[in-house]
């Protein structure tokens, strides 16, 4: 059986479009290819599917009405056109989507909403309780208060951590390539297109290149990272051209389009795809041999198969774990901070007590805090 088949009976799909697709080389909006992109997902929830839309294009639309030329540097200037085209943009799709008997909301969200755990679960809360009453999430990050800090950074992202959110079946990112490749197909004509990815190796993370275009800020890196959680979720990738009509309804029919990422059996729960995703690792934790196969057989970490602490955490912080190789492990909640660790690092659990006069646990992570990424 064809591993396309997986895509048939999805029901929760999260699709995202980036700005390339949504506008013209001259900056404007892409009405007709918008219409297009409205008609498929009003079809497809006319069928009772489920359908969340991840968009970019704030800022592009935005700067076409303050007759901006270039993108802007400054994160006030990209506030300033994503306030003006947030308006502008959501009005496009409302009035679209209207015309097709489908009611929308605009969901704006931000790092912030992902690292902490509560805004996290009132985010999953609101986007479940719209798609209970019918109505189709159109999501963005809130570029207009979002700092360098809590910015999730790419709309490929957010797309993968809202998959995650909502336990969706699917999720298809439609750009201006048709998927992955072994090289930039505009310069290299010899380049092999990627239809199948079970895997992210080393290998595959390096084929990623660079943004794709002057007016979007994703590339293909951003799409292998978003391939990552969505693999480590349970939920089957598809990264396909947005220029080809009928695609995401084809995708959905198991056609071999686009690159697919296939996930992996074992999904994450909810809070451990946060744990995986949601937060940004506080420090990194190496470990030796024996304790990256204790992590593998689903066991805790304990400290005496930590080799290096780096970075300046509290009790409490998201860590990353790191094997020898330099591979990422997993990510977990940590239970003493940064210089508990040190000190603690490659002794027994037993004797915690006598090196910090205390202990807290037994385990630097407790294997229901850690999220494997292996």
């Amino acid at each position: 059986m064809s591993k396309r088949a997986l895509l048939l009976n999805a029901k929760r799909i999260v699709v995202k479009v980036g700005t390339s697709t949504l506008t013209h080389a001259t900056g404007k909006l892409n009405l007709y290819r918008i219409e297009k992109l409205v008609r498929e997902l009003a079809d497809l929830a006319n069928q009772q599917k489920e359908i969340l839309l991840v968009t970019s294009g704030a800022v592009g639309a935005g700067m076409d009405r303050l007759g901006w030329k270039e993108k802007p540097k400054a994160i006030s200037d990209k506030q300033a056109a994503a306030a003006v085209g947030q308006g502008i943009l959501m009005h496009i799709y409302e009035k679209l989507f209207g015309e097709y008997g489908q009611v929308v909301a605009q969901v704006l969200l931000t790092r912030e909403d992902t690292i902490n755990r509560k805004r996290f679960l009132n985010s999953r809360n609101t986007l479940l309780g719209l798609l209970r009453h019918g109505v189709i999430p159109i999501i963005n990050e809130n570029d207009v208060v979002a700092w360098e800090e809590l910015k999730i950074g790419e709309n490929d992202y957010l797309s993968a951590l809202v998959a995650g959110l909502v336990d969706a079946d699917a999720l298809v990112i439609l750009s201006d390539v048709n998927g992955v490749y072994t090289d930039n197909p505009a310069n290299n004509p010899a380049a092999r297109f990627l239809a199948l990815i079970e895997e992210i190796t080393p290998e595959i993370e390096e084929l990623a290149g660079g943004p794709g275009t002057m007016r979007g800020t994703g590339g293909m890196y951003t799409k292998i990272q978003a391939g990552k959680i969505a693999m480590n979720s349970g939920i089957p990738l598809v990264i396909a051209h947005g220029g080809v009509d009928g695609n995401i309804r084809n995708i959905l029919a198991g056609q071999e389009i686009g690159t697919l990422f296939l996930p992996k059996d074992h999904k994450l729960q909810t809070r451990k795809c946060w744990i995986a995703y949601g937060a940004m690792p506080q420090g990194r934790l190496t470990v030796d041999a024996g304790a990256e196969r204790a992590l593998q057989a689903g066991k805790s970490l304990l400290p005496k198969g930590l080799l290096s602490v780096e970075g300046e955490f509290e009790q409490g912080n998201i860590v990353a774990v790191f094997g020898e190789s330099g591979k990422e492990l997993a990510r977990g909640i940590v239970n003493y901070d940064h210089v508990e660790v040190e000190k603690i690092k490659n002794a027994h659990s037993h004797e915690i007590a006598a090196i910090l006069g205390y202990k807290h646990f037994d385990e630097v992570i407790h294997r229901d805090n850690l999220a494997l990424l292996i």
